[in-house]
C-alpha cells in the first residue's frame, strides 16, 4: 500500500527546495538533494489535475503533484547514479502534468524512483 508521500518544498522558509517526505503516522523528514538520496519503492505518480491547470494558465504555484509510494530508504552516502533510470519531471508552469518520455504520467507507477540532485528518475514499470 503506497501510504508515504513525497513532494518537492517550494514554500519560503528553512526547508526551501527540499524534499518533504511525509509518512502514515503524520512525521516529517525534509531532505537536501544534495545531501541525501531517496529511493522510493513501488510508486505512484499523483497530482491535483484542478490545481496544476490554473498553475498552468498563469496561477501562483501551490502544493498539487507529488509521488506516493510503499517504502522509502533516505542515503546519506554510496548515492545511485543514473544508470537504467528515465527522468520524471513535474512543472504545472510548463506541463499541468507529470512527464515521462514525454507523454503525460499521471497515476503512473514505477518500482522505483530515486533522486540525483534535483531531478527525479525511475525505472520502467
Amino acid at each position: 500500500m503506497k501510504k508515504i508521500k513525497v513532494r518537492f518544498n517550494l514554500g519560503r522558509g528553512v526547508n526551501y527546495m527540499k524534499y518533504k517526505v511525509e509518512y502514515p503516522d503524520k512525521s516529517v523528514v525534509y531532505i537536501h538533494p544534495t545531501e541525501g538520496q531517496l529511493v522510493m519503492s513501488d510508486c505512484k505518480l499523483k497530482s491535483n489535475k484542478k490545481t496544476a491547470d490554473r498553475i498552468f494558465n498563469g496561477e501562483t504555484k501551490s502544493v498539487c503533484g507529488w509521488v506516493l509510494c510503499s517504502s522509502i530508504e533516505i542515503k546519506k552516502d554510496d548515492f545511485l547514479k543514473n544508470e537504467g533510470y528515465s527522468k520524471v519531471r513535474y512543472n504545472p508552469k510548463v506541463d499541468p502534468n507529470w512527464v515521462f518520455e514525454d507523454a503525460n504520467a499521471d497515476d503512473k507507477e514505477f518500482k522505483i524512483i530515486i533522486n540525483i540532485d534535483y531531478s527525479l528518475y525511475c525505472l520502467d514499470k
